[in-house]
């Protein structure tokens, strides 16, 4: 059973790309170099995964891969239309607001 009160570890930019390159250059598993360094092997892993899109070792580009970079842009862009999205639904309702109080009342004067 795990304990729910375990934080989750953070790693530095540095520390994975140290752990990467040992494993890229070693040429061993990701499983014995985390290991090593005490790190879980699924995050060794995806940073070995990640790396090899970075540097364009990762095979056709028709598979959907994206590199850090294009994955922060993606990011960003989804943020700003979170934030375009709230914007356009405030000034609808807005719009309607100010409509519906030019509007003459109904039933009869």
């Amino acid at each position: 059973m795990t304990n729910p009160t375990k934080t989750r570890r953070r790693f530095t930019a540095q520390q994975k790309q140290e752990a990467v390159a040992f494993c890229l250059q070693e040429d061993l598993s990701c499983s014995a170099v985390a290991q090593r360094l005490g790190l879980p092997s699924s995050s060794l892993a995806n940073w070995v995964r990640q790396a090899r899109i970075d540097r364009g070792d990762s095979g056709p580009k028709d598979q959907g891969l994206l590199t850090s970079e294009e994955r922060s842009e993606l990011n960003r862009l989804r943020q700003e239309n979170r934030e375009l999205r709230r914007e356009k639904d405030f000034f609808r309702l807005a719009a309607a607001h100010f409509a519906k109080e030019q509007l003459p009342p109904r039933g009869f004067a």
